[in-house]
């Protein structure tokens, strides 16, 4: 097939381009050339701005594709340009939405691609609820060729996956715990998250493209494997030959007490705090055998052996580090407080 990535060098992206590369596929990329030593030598590249429709379409020299796959379109304006660009020169235009667009907390905590969209803690999602809403409505009137695809939290080698953490990533977290500092945990860690290897992820979507079951119709990608955070914590504690000092704190108050930037109500009230179990059956009867393979325990071992050759990831956060030591002093000088009245 011929496709064209919007992006492709990202996290859930790269694993795509390179098994697209590796089948043979005639590929394209379109995104900034910020990444391009790492493209397969076989994948065409379109360096441009995507918001210069012009510069786009000279690049694209009359081209047209099989699949258009869009993974950096946030808000409505970037969807609206979408149609606009690629109306009649692609048999399939794929949207990466997202997971955390389902209402939290929802009816119930199995997940459908029925579930409803509804998400008052996150403009991110709400935004995707909207570029959807958009994608679906052109399809419909004019029959553009959509497929909606929803991750939830898709990780690669280059990060670990934590739930509280600052701008900088998750080396700082894994840095407190290789020190014997608490790691600080929303709530009490019981409630189940659902974590997807990259490479299982761009299986289910490559059987996505080119699929007549896939047109008009929305998808969620993901492991069958449900962990706690607190076991997540564990894995991840065991992969650097540690065990992780745990803390828990309530997600309310994590929101409510970190900086706005950091966006905790969104990322923890409005996603990873709320138990979910997704349910692929929809994915699995269109893409016959897929299957992720990759345990979470496996998966964050990668993580950790790469984070270790590339000193250049391991980014250090000062200003999250105090704030974490902060959280624990105040909640704990609560309670020393409370308990001795």
């Amino acid at each position: 097939m011929k496709i064209l990535l919007i992006g492709g060098t990202g996290t859930i992206s790269s694993a795509i381009t390179r098994q697209l590369a590796a089948g043979g596929h005639d590929l394209w990329l379109l995104n900034r050339g910020n990444r391009k030593n790492e493209v397969p030598e076989n994948v065409k590249q379109i360096i441009a701005d995507i918001n210069d429709e012009e510069s786009v379409l000279a690049g694209f020299d009359g081209e047209t594709f099989d699949a258009v796959c869009e993974f950096i379109g946030f808000v409505p304006a970037q969807v609206e340009r979408d149609i606009r660009l690629f109306t009649g020169r692609t048999r399939q235009y794929v949207y990466i939405s997202s997971a955390s667009a389902y209402n939290k907390p929802a009816a119930s905590h199995v997940i459908t691609e029925g579930t409803t969209l509804a998400n008052p803690h996150w403009e991110y999602s709400r935004n995707k609820i909207a570029c959807e809403d958009l994608l679906m409505k052109a399809y419909r009137e004019q029959g553009f060729p959509v497929t909606i695809v929803r991750p939830s939290h898709t990780y690669c080698e280059r990060g670990v996956p934590v739930s509280v953490h600052g701008p900088k990533g998750s080396w700082p977290v894994l840095k407190r715990m290789i020190e014997g500092k608490p790691v600080i945990i929303q709530g009490d860690g019981s409630s189940l998250w659902t974590l997807t290897w990259n490479g299982d992820f761009a299986r289910g979507f490559i059987g996505l493209l080119g699929n007549p079951k896939a047109i008009g119709e929305a998808f969620q990608i993901m492991s069958d494997e449900q962990l706690t955070w607190n076991q997540i914590y564990e894995c991840v504690g065991n992969a650097l030959h540690t065990t992780p000092r745990i803390y828990h704190v309530a997600s309310e108050f994590l929101a409510a007490v970190s900086p706005k930037e950091w966006d905790f109500e969104g990322n923890l009230l409005g996603d990873k705090s709320v138990t979910v179990v997704f349910d692929c059956s929809k994915l699995k009867r269109a893409v016959p055998g897929f299957q992720c393979t990759t345990r979470f325990d496996e998966g964050v071992r990668r993580c950790i052996a790469y984070l270790k050759e590339h000193p250049e990831l391991q980014v250090a956060d000062p200003e999250f580090d105090a704030w974490c030591d902060r959280v624990i002093e105040v909640q704990e000088q609560a309670k020393a407080k409370l308990t001795s009245q």
